[in-house]
């Protein structure tokens, strides 16, 4: 479910970024790409397919960073 929620959540964001319905400084922006980078780590993880894992760990980051500077600059 997690990976399915992931992947949903990653393109949604990407999709409502690039059709001009939120920008990239949303906090929902960040947090649709933070949350479905943690479910896809999370399927990744557990059937060990490491590369999607590493790649969404990454993602993870710079969304928390993001979503920090948010904080901070508001």
């Amino acid at each position: 479910m997690g990976g399915w929620y992931g992947t949903v959540a990653i393109v949604m964001a990407f999709a409502l970024s690039s059709f001009s319905l939120i920008k990239p400084t949303d906090l929902i922006y960040q947090f649709l790409n933070l949350t479905g980078a943690v479910g896809i780590v999370l399927v990744s993880l557990s059937k060990k397919a490491y590369q999607p894992a590493v790649l969404n760990i990454i993602w993870t980051f710079i969304a928390l960073i993001a979503i920090i500077k948010i904080f901070f600059n508001n």
